[in-house]
């Protein structure tokens, strides 16, 4: 069966951040150690901004351990945060498991009246990022969140994220010392991606695209053994969710098993697209992760390990 879809197109970019800008800290998935959030907000005012916490971050949910409390605390925080006028930006304190369940509690209609604010996070959080894509047209950033370790404890990490959110044309090249091509050549597109798990599981939900044609695909996880991946990857190519895809870049896959077995899932399952594939992109649960932004038009080019933005990611 041929399937036709319309390719996916670059979106809105919010203003870049200045000194003294409120941002809000949010935590739509996990639970949040005290500490680390309080390493990360301590970061954040080393930065000359304005962190405010979200009432129900440091919650959690007495039956289910594994969220940062209730599914409707968890999405009126983040609804409160977004339509905040006096707030710059959106910052994801941590991600784990959770922002499906909470994202249609969402008035995304409100979202978008909102207008066009920073959002950042990564991992379980790829469920937003498809969600602001798909519902606001807003580009987003992919990367390491206030409350996280490898965040806390990685100055490469921190520079990468500050330089992103202040000056980002300082950035347009994004570059990886380990980057190694797995299929050569350069490819254009417009930046999407994020946890394949997410993405899979986000395959036929409402806020989802149907599609990644015209895209780059970043891709990452953590905890996914080889045959997992398999599996995640073949449900994405059998759905047509990677029909038309122009370029990959693969992040992290910490916890994913010897990475010679990865390495050959990645070249059986991705190698038949045709298009560009490099590895070792730096970005995701790794240490010194890379901010990636999303719904940008760029160019890949596997063989010198680099994502060239066509503009800033943010105004």
């Amino acid at each position: 069966m041929t399937r036709t879809t319309a390719p996916i197109t670059a979106l809105t970019r919010p203003a870049r951040l200045a000194a003294g800008a409120r941002v809000a800290v949010v935590a739509p998935s996990g639970p949040i150690p005290e500490e680390r959030l309080e390493a990360g907000l301590d970061i954040l005012r080393g930065w000359d901004l304005d962190p405010v916490v979200a009432t129900h971050v440091l919650d959690r949910h007495a039956e289910f351990g594994y969220l940062a409390g209730t599914d409707a605390d968890r999405a009126a925080d983040f609804q409160a945060a977004w339509c905040d006028p006096d707030v710059a930006a959106v910052l994801c304190a941590r991600g784990g498991y959770g922002a499906q369940r909470m994202i249609d509690l969402l008035d995304w209609d409100a979202i978008r009246a909102a207008g066009p604010k920073v959002f950042l996070g990564f991992s379980d959080i790829t469920a937003l990022h498809e969600a602001f894509a798909t519902r606001v047209g807003l580009a987003t950033l992919h990367g390491p969140m206030v409350a996280v370790a490898d965040f806390l404890k990685s100055a490469r990490a921190q520079e990468h994220l500050r330089a992103t959110l202040f000056e980002p044309e300082s950035v347009r090249t994004i570059a990886s010392d380990e980057a190694v091509p797995l299929v050569p050549g350069k490819a254009r597109g417009v930046t999407l991606g994020g946890s394949t798990s997410l993405l899979a599981a986000e395959v036929g939900t409402p806020h989802a695209r149907t599609s990644a044609r015209g895209g780059l695909l970043l891709i990452e996880d953590i905890g996914e053994e080889a045959y997992r991946l398999d599996r995640i990857l073949t449900q994405l190519l059998r759905t047509g969710w990677l029909d038309g895809v122009t370029g990959v870049a693969l992040g992290s896959w910490v916890d994913c098993g010897p990475y010679d077995g990865l390495r050959a899932v990645f070249a059986d399952r991705l190698g038949g697209l045709g298009v560009p594939v490099v590895e070792h992109f730096g970005f995701g649960h790794a240490e010194g992760a890379l901010t990636i932004p999303f719904g940008l038009c760029a160019e890949l080019d596997a063989d010198a390990g680099t994502l060239t933005l066509d503009e800033p990611a943010l105004l």
